[in-house]
């Protein structure tokens, strides 16, 4: 669980997105073959959510999701293992955390979409994410 650090809990993430673009192009192209939107329709961000059903673009949003926050998580991850502070238990354990999370997160948004668990979800990961920025910073003061 420590051998690399904050890097597995990276690239879980990461690997997790790549899954939620997969599920997205899985159900947005069907989704608009049926609707007979032609692709150049969607020109624009959300130009076809007013008539795309609502797993498609469930699973658009999570996409688009995994697309903000977790870009902060990467880098105070960097910055944890920059400061070698990528193998401590803490980091580790809000990592892994902020991960499983994410990923219930995006399990409730694609499918059920119950907001105010969405929102728990989001704003538990949160605290793990400020969790990981202070411990970073009490790192660069001690350095």
């Amino acid at each position: 669980m420590y051998a690399h650090g904050l890097l597995a809990p990276m690239t879980a993430l990461i690997g997790w997105s790549l899954v939620m673009l997969i599920w997205l192009g899985c159900t947005r192209l069907p989704a608009m073959r049926r609707l007979g939107i032609r692709p150049e329709t969607g020109k624009f961000a959300g130009a076809t959510n007013a008539v795309m059903p609502d797993r498609p673009r469930q699973v658009a949003d999570n996409y688009n999701h995994l697309m903000e926050q977790p870009t902060l998580f990467f880098a105070i991850c960097i910055v944890l293992q920059w400061l070698g502070q990528g193998e401590h238990p803490i980091n580790i354990g809000f990592a892994w955390g902020y991960v499983a999370l994410r990923i219930a997160h995006s399990l409730v948004q694609a499918t059920f979409n119950h907001v105010p668990t969405r929102f728990a979800l989001f704003a538990l990961s949160s605290l793990l994410l400020l969790g990981l920025t202070l411990h970073a910073a009490l790192g660069m003061a001690h350095h």
